[in-house]
């Protein structure tokens, strides 16, 4: 299994450099929003910071027990969100790869995590069926969206940060009020797991992807 990162040129299409240090695959990639700095999750449980100008890693974020599913740069690069198939996400901070805080609360793996446009919160997707909305200053749990009848594997917000988007295994997405934690519609059609969604750059339309081989559009 190749355990490296590769940056390109987009233009070229030639190779810049080779990011090694990793010892299993590596599951999750994210810039922070100059492109200066990348992230790198891996299944050897750690998250390693590079720079990209340089190829140099410049820290490496320990703590999880178990593999990585996701991380994320909030949008002002003040904090890395990372998840894990340990049941926790942890924040860190990205200056001195020191863990602020472990968030806790599911029953099973966190499967995947997204920040909001202000980065002062941060939702977190589970096998265990639900989703939780944190507050990324005070470390405590908003509210917990409970309605999937199975394992959450996408969740994110829509750019305005009103509502959240989730897919799952149960073959639906739903839409959900970030303020109160309500479901307030079932995206039903697909008749195979949704493993992908995503909104619009307006949030008012949203395209699913599922195993049944079919993407849907809803607006």
């Amino acid at each position: 299994m190749d355990t490296s990162a590769k940056l390109w040129d987009v233009e070229s299409g030639s190779e810049l450099y080779t990011l090694q240090g990793h010892s299993a695959e590596i599951i999750s990639l994210s810039f922070n929003s100059s492109g200066t700095c990348l992230i790198t999750g891996s299944f050897d449980h750690t998250v390693n910071l590079w720079d990209v100008r340089t190829a140099r890693k410049i820290s490496t974020l320990v703590g999880h027990e178990s593999e990585i599913s996701n991380s994320h740069f909030n949008y002002d690069c003040s904090l890395i969100a990372t998840g894990s198939m340990d049941k926790t996400a942890k924040l860190w901070d990205p200056s001195s790869g020191h863990c602020i805080a472990t968030l806790t609360g599911h029953e099973d793996e966190v499967l995947d995590i997204c920040f909001d446009y202000t980065g002062s919160r941060l939702a977190t997707a589970s096998a265990d069926g639900t989703c939780r909305l944190y507050d990324s200053l005070t470390h405590q749990c908003l509210a917990t969206l409970e309605g999937h009848e199975t394992e959450v594997s996408k969740v994110l917000f829509n750019p305005q940060g009103s509502r959240l988007l989730t897919a799952s295994v149960d073959k639906t997405a739903r839409l959900w009020d970030s303020v109160t934690g309500e479901c307030v519609q079932v995206l039903e059609g697909h008749t195979d797991e949704v493993f992908s969604c995503a909104f619009n750059y307006e949030g008012d339309t949203i395209i699913t992807g599922s195993k049944d081989n079919t993407c849907r559009l809803w607006r």
